[in-house]
């Protein structure tokens, strides 16, 4: 292990044994301790999202390490944000025992969980993109690396949207409706259209042709082997696209959930259906079931490859009126989320809506920031995504139950 990190009683980040993680200098600015930041992958999400927004809270944060499987994207964000040469990786293992950082944002495809293992065991904080893991055995791991830094929080998962400001106005307006024992049920529906469109008013350039096949089909290999072991090598396409969907997009919707009442208890119905002949992706998924206290759920999320824009809404229907969600696309920063409060006014409903231009992903990076320089828990780390990966789960073991697919692997016992 290069170094050991605690947290002390004023609030600075300070490291032991430093050796390949070396001692951080704090930095005076209006948000306290300046943070070392590496960055693992440099993708969409990277450059439409977390590179800007790391840029526009330099108070809080510094870029001193990179790490991508594209060398011209390296030379080209690295120039950009003046990163040095020798802080440039092609792995993240290279990353790891070069340092020069002190916590990391793992923005990278596919499965976290080694990535996030070797980076906690090295005594690096870690902030990390969905999914965590594939199965539980990865998640297993993380916790336990975790758990052995003795230290507080150390990870945090990338659930932007439980920071969003109107979802944090929700929970405590639910607080003053009756609190999650008042929640009938909670209903979500996601209109999907390509990624692309999505962020084509960021002129993205072309993906780079420089990166080592080799090492891609070795990354590809692994998460196909990992979703092997969480479903079973017999799984059917649906039962893998259903998986994909939970654990890339739905499990927003999970930790929405966490948030105001809970993860679900059941996954009672599962179904998958194709998009219209001649259309390509992944088509369309519903799920259902109970959550916690009795309440239920549901689910429906399409890919729509010519729907105009992104639309996800969540609404929370209690004992005395609804909250609604209406979120946008999530690569358009400081985009308001609207909440919509519905209630009965002596006899009158009344509707009230709030809106706010705060930028969810930013409220993630300061709490991020507050977790690593003070100790302060995540929305969620370790437990609420192992949970979401269990409901991911449970699901694919409904929709083999109701099918008559396979079902093995960690998903027949979830």
């Amino acid at each position: 292990m290069s170094a050991t990190r605690r947290v002390s009683t004023t609030g600075h980040v300070k490291a032991f044994n430093s050796g390949k993680a070396s001692a951080m200098t704090d930095t005076p600015s209006s948000g306290g301790t300046r943070l070392r930041l590496a960055v693992a992958g440099l993708g969409a999400v990277a450059r439409t999202v977390h590179l800007p927004l790391l840029e526009r809270r330099r108070d809080l944060f510094e870029i001193t390490a990179l790490c991508d499987l594209s060398g011209s994207n390296l030379d080209e964000i690295g120039t950009r944000y003046q990163v040095p040469q020798n802080r440039r990786y092609l792995s993240t293992d290279a990353l790891f025992a070069g340092g020069g950082f002190d916590a990391v944002m793992l923005l990278t495809s596919g499965s976290h969980g080694d990535a996030a293992e070797a980076a906690l065991r090295a005594g690096y904080a870690v902030l990390c993109e969905k999914p965590l893991a594939f199965t539980r055995a990865e998640a297993e791991r993380v916790a336990a690396a975790e758990d052995a830094q003795a230290s507080g929080p150390r990870l945090m998962v990338a659930y932007m949207k439980q920071y969003d400001p109107a979802a944090l106005r929700l929970v405590r307006l639910l607080e003053e409706a009756g609190g999650p024992e008042a929640v009938r049920s909670v209903e979500v529906c996601v209109l999907h259209p390509t990624g692309k469109s999505q962020r084509d008013f960021a002129h993205l350039p072309l993906p780079p042709g420089d990166i080592d096949p080799d090492a891609l089909a070795a990354l590809r290999a692994r998460d196909a082997s990992l979703i092997d072991h969480a479903l079973g090598v017999e799984a059917p396409p649906a039962a893998r696209s259903l998986y994909e969907i939970v654990n890339a997009s739905v499990c927003h919707d999970l930790s929405l959930m966490r948030l105001v009442h809970g993860s679900p208890e059941t996954v009672d119905f599962a179904a998958t259906w194709p998009s219209r002949a001649g259309q390509t992706g992944p088509g369309s998924v519903e799920l259902s079931g109970r959550l916690p206290g009795g309440a239920r759920y549901a689910i429906r999320w399409h890919y729509l490859p010519g729907h105009a824009a992104y639309r996800e809404t969540v609404d929370v229907h209690h004992e005395g009126g609804t909250l609604q969600l209406a979120f946008p696309s999530p690569y358009l920063m400081n985009t308001p989320t609207v909440l919509t409060a519905t209630d009965n006014d002596g006899g009158t409903e009344r509707r009230a809506r709030f809106r706010s231009v705060s930028e969810a992903f930013e409220a993630e990076l300061v709490a991020f920031h507050a977790m690593v320089t003070r100790g302060e828990p995540p929305l969620t780390g370790v437990r609420g995504a192992t949970e979401d990966l269990i409901t991911a789960q449970r699901a694919v073991a409904r929709l083999a139950a109701l099918e008559g697919h396979p079902c093995a692997g960690e998903a027949a016992s979830a």
